[in-house]
C-alpha cells in the first residue's frame, strides 16, 4: 500500500515534457493541445500517462474490493483523486487521435463506474463520468452501450451526478434524432428503458418513468409505445410510481408549458426568436414594394416584404401546433383503452390511498371513457356516492363525470347521476353557488347527452333565469340558449326566442345519419346552377344591349326620314291611328268571341298570339303621339301578353328544374366521378357556406360529439361569475391597496398649521381694528342672538353635541 501511495505521489504534471525537449515542462492542458496538433510525436508521452493511469485504477479496484468507504484509504486524499480524475478527461479528449492505442480505454471507464461507482468520491465520479459523455458525443461509444450504466448512476443519491446523467441521456437521444429517426436504435434503446420501469426497484422505476416522460413532452418519443408504457406504469407496484404517472397524465398541458432548469439552448433560442415583435403588414408597404422606388429599392421592399410574410405563417404554423397539442393527451395511443378504465377502476375501488390520489386516478379514467367514448356503467354509479354539495373538491368530480358522458352511453345509465345532481344542488333552499354550479354541469351534461332532459325539469330551470344572483341567471340562461339550439320544443314558447332550426330535435340512441352519398355534393351541384343561371342573364344583357341599339338605329333612321314629309306623315298617321282603333275594337270584340267558341285549340291559340306579336311589333314602328286612346288599349293587350307568356315560362322552368333533379340524383347514384378539383372546390363552398351560417346565426354553434370528446373540461368554468368569500388577509390586502393613493390621515389642527396660503376670515376679523363703541355694539348684538336661540329651543338641556367634543 506504502509503494501505492508513493507511486500517485510521484504523478504530478510537472515532470512531463516533449520528446526530444527535455528542458520544457508541459502540464496537462498543454500538451493536450500539442498532442493533437502532432499526434505520432507525443505517443510515449501517451504511453506513460495511460500506464499510470492503469495503475491507479487497479489501486482504486483493489480498494473497492476490501470494501473501502469513500472516506477512507486512497479516496481521503483529494489530490489523488483529482489526478485520476485529470487522466481521465486527459484521455477522453486525446481518444479520437490515438484510437488503436486506447481501444480499451472507454470500456474500462465503463467498468470501473459499474463496479465502484457506490464508493468514489463524488468529485472523482463526476469526472469519470464526463470522460465517458465524451467519447459518447465524440461518436467514440453508443449511446446504447452505457444507457443502463447511466441510468443506475442517477439512482445513486449524488444531486450533481443525477442531473449529469440524466441531462446526457436526453440530449445524447434527442440529438440522435434531429436530422431523421433511426428506428432500430430507438427500439433499442425503448426496450432497456421500458425494461425498467417494469422493475420492482423504486428508485429505477421512477428514473427511467422521468426520462420517458421528458422524451415525451420533448416530443422526441411522440409514438405509441413511449405513450402506452407511461400509461402502464399507472399499475406499477408502487404507489410512489402509480402517483408519478397519473400526474404527467393529467398535467400534460402544464408540464408541456413550463420549462425545467435542464432545458438545452436550442430550445431558448427558440423560444428568443418567437418572442420578437413581428413585422405587420400594410397597403401602404405593399404598394410600395410594387410602385414606388428605383427597381433596386423595389426588389429590397419585395425581399423584406416576403421575409415578413414568411415570418407571419410560421408564426401562425406554430400558434395553431400550440393551440392543437392543447387538447393533447397521451391517453389517446392506449391500445386497450377499455381494458385500462376498467383495471383502474378496479384499483380504485380496493386501493387505501389518499383522498388527492383517489380523485386524480378518478379523473384519469373519466378522460380515457371521454378520449375513447367507452361504456362503463360502473363507473358512473360508483361517482353517485360521492355528488354531494359539501363534499371535498366537488367541482373536479363533477367535471370528471361531465367528462365521462358521451352519446355513447345508455341514458338509462347516466340517469340517476344527473337526477341526483338536479336533486342535490338545484333547490330552493340550496345556496346561490351551487346552485349556479348544478346549472352549469347539468348544461354540460345535456350537451353531450341530451336525452337525459324532460319538458318538465327544463321548464323548471329555466325559470332561474328571474332570480337576482348573478351566477345562477347567466347559468339558468344558457341552459335556456343550449336547448334553443338542440330542441326548441322543450321550452314554453316565450323562451324559444328566433331558433335557428324551430324543428330540431336530439338523436335517438343509437341513431346514425348513413351518407348514400360524397359528403356536401350538393353544393357543387347548386353552384354549377348558379353559374349557368349567372351565364343565362348575361346572355339576355347582351340580347337587350343589342336591341336597343337596334331601336335606336331605327328611330334614328325613322327621325331623318320624317323630316323630309312631316306633314303627309301627319295626316297618315292620324288616319293610321283611327284605323287602328277601329280595328283594334273590332279585333276585342272577336277576340272574347273566339275566347269563348275555340279556345281549347291550340293551333288556332298560336296563330292568335303570332298575330298578336306581329302587331306589337308594328305599333312599336310607328311613333304617334297624340292618339292616346290607342296607346292605352295596346297596353292592356300588351299587359295580357306579358302575364300568358310569364306564367307558360315559369310552368316550363319547373319542369326543367324537376328533370334536372332528376338527372342529378340518378347520375351521382349511378356513375358520377369526381375529380380532385371538385373536391377542392366542395371544400371550398363548404368553408363558405359555414362562414356565412357563423355570421348569420346569433347564439353560439353546438360542438360536434367528437369535438366534446376529445376537450377536456375546465372545472373552474363551472364556477364562472361566482364570487368567492374573501379572507381576511385578502380584506386587508385590500384595504391597503385602496390607501396607496390617498395622503396620511392628520388632524384639522395638524392641517391647518401647514396652510401655505394667507389668513382666514375669522383670522382677519379679530385683528381688525375698530373702535370701543362698535365693539361694545357688536358684542351686545351676540348677546341678544343667543338669548333669541335659547328662547326658541327651549331651557331643556339636550346634551353636549357630538361635533363639539
Amino acid at each position: 500500500m506504502v509503494s501505492g501511495y508513493q507511486l500517485i505521489a510521484g504523478l504530478t504534471p510537472e515532470p512531463l515534457s516533449a520528446a526530444g525537449k527535455r528542458s520544457v515542462k508541459l502540464n496537462l492542458p498543454a500538451l493536450q493541445s500539442k498532442m493533437k496538433i502532432d499526434p505520432e510525436g507525443y505517443q510515449t508521452e501517451l504511453g506513460l500517462l495511460y500506464s499510470q493511469f492503469n495503475s491507479a485504477l487497479d489501486l482504486f479496484r483493489q480498494q473497492a474490493a476490501l470494501n473501502f468507504t469513500a472516506t477512507s484509504g486512497v479516496s481521503a486524499d483529494p489530490t489523488i483523486s483529482k489526478d485520476l480524475g485529470d487522466r481521465a478527461v486527459f484521455l477522453a479528449h486525446v481518444t479520437p487521435f490515438y484510437p488503436k492505442q486506447l481501444t480499451e480505454f472507454p470500456r474500462q471507464l465503463a467498468d470501473f463506474l459499474k463496479m465502484s461507482a457506490k464508493s468514489l468520491p463524488s468529485g472523482l465520479r463526476c469526472h469519470i463520468a464526463q470522460a465517458l459523455i465524451l467519447l459518447v458525443n465524440r461518436k467514440m461509444v453508443e449511446i446504447g452501450e452505457n444507457l443502463a450504466l447511466f441510468m443506475e448512476l442517477q439512482t445513486l443519491g449524488d444531486r450533481n451526478m443525477r442531473k449529469l446523467s440524466f441531462s446526457h441521456v436526453v440530449h445524447s437521444i434527442r440529438r440522435m434524432n434531429k436530422k431523421h429517426k433511426n428506428e432500430v436504435k430507438n427500439r433499442r434503446l425503448q426496450n432497456i428503458l421500458f425494461g425498467m420501469l417494469q422493475r420492482e426497484d423504486e428508485a429505477v422505476a421512477k428514473r427511467s418513468l422521468i426520462t420517458l416522460c421528458e422524451l415525451h413532452r420533448r416530443k422526441v418519443w411522440f409514438d405509441d409505445r413511449t405513450a402506452n408504457a407511461i400509461c402502464m406504469a399507472c399499475f406499477h407496484s408502487s404507489s410512489r410510481i402509480m402517483i408519478a404517472a397519473i400526474s404527467y397524465l393529467l398535467n400534460y398541458e402544464k408540464i408541456e408549458d413550463d420549462d425545467d432548469d435542464d432545458s438545452d439552448a436550442s430550445s431558448c433560442e427558440d423560444d428568443s426568436k418567437l418572442q420578437k415583435p413581428q413585422a405587420i403588414l400594410s397597403k401602404e408597404a405593399v404598394y410600395k414594394a410594387y410602385h414606388k422606388g428605383t427597381s433596386s429599392s423595389k426588389k429590397k421592399k419585395k425581399a423584406k416584404l416576403e421575409r415578413a410574410i414568411r415570418s407571419m405563417k410560421k408564426k401562425q404554423r406554430i400558434s395553431s401546433e400550440t393551440s392543437s397539442s392543447n387538447n393533447y393527451s397521451p391517453l389517446v395511443h392506449l391500445k386497450d383503452a377499455q381494458g385500462f378504465a376498467e383495471k383502474l377502476l378496479s384499483r380504485l375501488q380496493t386501493c387505501n390511498e389518499r383522498f388527492e390520489v383517489k380523485m386524480m386516478m378518478l379523473k384519469v379514467i373519466a378522460r380515457t371513457v371521454g378520449l375513447h367514448r367507452l361504456i362503463l356503467l360502473k363507473f358512473y354509479s360508483f361517482l353517485q356516492k360521492y355528488v354531494q354539495p359539501h363534499q371535498r373538491d366537488i367541482t373536479n368530480l363533477l367535471a370528471a363525470a361531465v367528462q365521462a358522458c358521451h352519446d355513447m352511453v345508455p341514458p338509462d345509465a347516466v340517469e340517476p347521476l344527473f337526477k341526483q345532481i338536479v336533486n342535490q344542488f338545484v333547490h330552493d333552499r340550496s345556496r346561490p353557488e351551487a346552485i349556479a354550479v348544478g346549472l352549469n354541469v347539468i348544461r354540460e351534461i345535456c350537451l353531450r347527452m341530451p336525452l337525459l332532459m324532460t319538458e318538465d325539469l327544463l321548464q323548471d330551470l329555466v325559470l332561474y333565469k328571474k332570480t337576482h344572483k348573478k351566477a345562477v341567471s347567466v347559468a339558468a340562461r344558457s341552459l335556456m340558449t343550449l336547448f334553443r339550439e338542440i330542441c326548441p320544443s322543450l321550452l314554453l314558447k316565450k323562451d324559444r326566442g328566433r331558433p335557428s332550426d324551430p324543428k330540431a330535435r336530439p338523436k335517438a340512441y343509437g341513431e346514425v345519419t348513413v351518407s348514400s352519398n360524397v359528403p356536401d355534393v350538393e353544393l357543387l351541384q347548386h353552384d354549377d346552377r348558379d353559374d349557368e343561371e349567372d351565364e343565362a342573364e348575361d346572355a339576355e344583357d347582351i340580347d337587350k344591349m343589342r336591341c336597343s341599339f337596334e331601336d335606336d338605329c331605327d328611330s334614328d333612321e325613322f327621325s331623318s326620314a320624317s323630316d323630309d314629309h312631316e306633314d303627309d306623315n301627319d295626316s297618315e298617321s292620324r288616319e293610321d291611328s283611327d284605323g287602328e282603333e277601329d280595328s283594334i275594337d273590332e279585333d276585342s270584340d272577336n277576340g272574347v268571341d273566339a275566347n269563348d267558341s275555340d279556345y281549347d285549340e291550340e293551333g288556332e291559340g298560336d296563330n292568335d298570339m303570332e298575330e298578336m306579336e306581329e302587331d306589337v311589333e308594328a305599333n312599336h314602328e310607328k311613333v304617334n303621339v297624340d292618339v292616346t286612346k290607342a296607346k292605352a288599349s295596346k297596353r292592356k293587350l300588351s299587359d295580357f301578353d306579358g302575364q300568358l307568356i310569364a306564367a307558360d315560362t315559369s310552368l316550363r322552368a319547373l319542369k326543367r328544374l324537376a328533370v334536372e333533379k332528376l338527372k342529378g340524383s340518378s347520375l351521382n347514384s349511378t356513375d358520377a366521378f369526381l375529380s380532385n378539383e371538385d373536391f377542392q372546390k366542395i371544400k371550398e363552398l363548404k368553408a363558405k357556406k359555414a362562414a356565412n351560417s357563423a355570421l348569420a346565426q346569433q347564439g353560439f354553434k353546438v360542438p360536434s360529439s367528437d369535438q366534446l370528446s376529445f376537450r377536456r373540461v375546465d372545472p373552474s368554468k363551472l364556477e364562472a361569475h361566482i364570487r368567492r368569500k374573501l379572507t381576511k388577509e385578502q380584506r386587508l390586502a385590500l384595504v391597503k391597496a385602496g390607501r396607496e393613493e390617498r395622503e396620511k390621515y392628520q388632524s384639522r389642527t395638524a392641517v391647518k398649521r401647514k396652510k401655505t396660503g394667507g389668513l382666514s376670515n375669522q383670522q382677519k376679523e379679530r385683528k381688525k381694528l375698530m373702535p370701543s363703541a362698535a365693539k361694545k355694539a357688536k358684542i351686545a348684538r351676540s348677546r341678544q342672538e343667543k338669548t333669541q336661540k335659547q328662547r326658541r329651543g327651549g331651557k331643556q338641556f339636550r346634551g353636549k353635541k357630538a361635533w363639539k367634543c
